[in-house]
């Protein structure tokens, strides 16, 4: 079955796409969303009956796989939000098309038979403008969290974000605190769990979707099951499958994340299992760390914690921070500064996960929407001891 490279420009022109998405979604047609400067070239091999799509991973750990997801599991995705939303509505689409998540904002507005209005930023007023030209009676969007940290602290963003009837926030963790910032303000934010593998967010607000399964697997990582799940991968993707088969013949894809489900269903994600920090023998959960940051000291608005090579600990917790304006400036802070940092810390996090180094930056590295580069994260910390 030959598939067909197709270039999903961010703006308007993606509108163009729309067609062959429409015949991608019937499985005769099955295309491989890209970025215009992408290579084309896609290799052969068995595939699915009904595939509509070869979706690229965003390679947030190791090398980008291509995921072979089908009609039925896509389609079975778009049902299933429309569904936890409480109906179908028109879409808008900020986020780039050739990621799941903009792609999936498309295959929505097919499934709804909506017109999706489509920007080339965030940016407050062109949301202004493009929320004043969404016609359906319920309206939507897709963001990452730093888009929405920045619409929220806008006048403008904010009316913007407010005329939404569910925004879904994904890509990567949110902190506690925008949520709570954007909710009390109005904004109806549906936090999304999920990956290429899963069409997507299969998760929402801590719930899986409808015929959608989770569970703890036995090393602590997250298991996915349900009609949502991708046929598997495109060529060799390397190592052991991820997609495994219950003696029953359900199917299960086993997550890199380490979380927990508890007796109602609801899902709690810690982590990357491959992003733990074993610092002293003791292992750190990045988000822990995060979390207890973004709530404890004032002024750092993003914050990503890794674990630096260090000669007496192994890894030392370290901290790239985002503060607001008028923090401090880019750079090392220094160890009194670090000193400072920990004590305000130290009833919130056990000894060992307190940081031991802390670098300010302008913006978060980035990979993949709105993922932060943890490689590049560790890279700002190349040299120097820890305190």
């Amino acid at each position: 079955m030959p598939i067909t490279p197709l270039a999903l420009p961010s703006g308007p022109a993606v509108l163009e796409a729309i067609p062959d998405l429409e015949q991608a979604l019937t499985g005769t047609a099955p295309i491989l969303p890209r970025a215009p400067e992408e290579s084309p070239e896609v290799p052969g091999g068995d595939l699915p009956d009904d595939l509509a799509a070869v979706v690229a991973t965003s390679g947030s750990t190791g090398s980008p796989k291509l995921t072979l997801l089908t009609a039925t599991a896509l389609l079975a995705s778009a049902r299933a939000t429309a569904t936890f939303l409480g109906g179908h509505g028109q879409w808008l689409l900020a986020l780039p098309p050739h990621h799941v998540a903009g792609l999936q904002v498309l295959l929505r507005s097919i499934t709804a038979g909506t017109t999706p209005v489509v920007i080339e930023e965030a940016a407050p007023f062109a949301l202004v403008q493009a929320t004043a030209s969404m016609t359906g009676q319920r309206r939507y969007t897709s963001l990452v969290p730093t888009q929405l940290a920045r619409l929220v602290e806008d006048p403008m963003g904010l009316e913007a974000l407010r005329r939404f009837d569910a925004i879904l926030l994904g890509g990567a963790a949110a902190p506690p605190g925008l949520l709570d910032r954007a909710r009390s303000l109005g904004v109806r934010v549906v936090t999304t769990y999920g990956m290429s593998e899963t069409c997507g967010g299969c998760v929402y607000n801590g719930s899986p979707l409808e015929d959608v399964h989770v569970r703890e697997g036995e090393d602590g990582r997250l298991e996915i099951g349900g009609p949502v799940l991708a046929a598997g991968y495109l060529g060799d993707a390397g190592g052991a499958s991820p997609f495994v088969t219950d003696p029953d013949g359900s199917r299960w894809y086993r997550t890199n994340d380490i979380g927990t489900v508890d007796e109602r269903g609801r899902v709690s994600v810690h982590g990357r299992a491959d992003d733990l920090i074993n610092t002293g023998g003791l292992k750190v959960a990045p988000r822990l760390v995060e979390e207890a940051v973004l709530h404890h000291v004032p002024a750092i608005t993003e914050a990503v914690a890794v674990g630096v090579p260090d000669p007496e600990w192994g890894q030392a917790v370290s901290v790239a921070a985002v503060t607001s304006p008028g923090g401090p400036q880019p750079g090392p802070v220094p160890d009194a500064g670090v000193a400072e940092i920990r004590e305000m810390l130290r009833s919130h996090l056990p000894a060992h996960a307190l940081p031991r180094r802390v670098h300010v930056v302008t913006e978060m590295p980035l990979r993949g929407p709105g993922k932060p580069d943890r490689s590049a994260v560790t890279g700002l910390f190349a040299g120097g001891p820890a305190s």
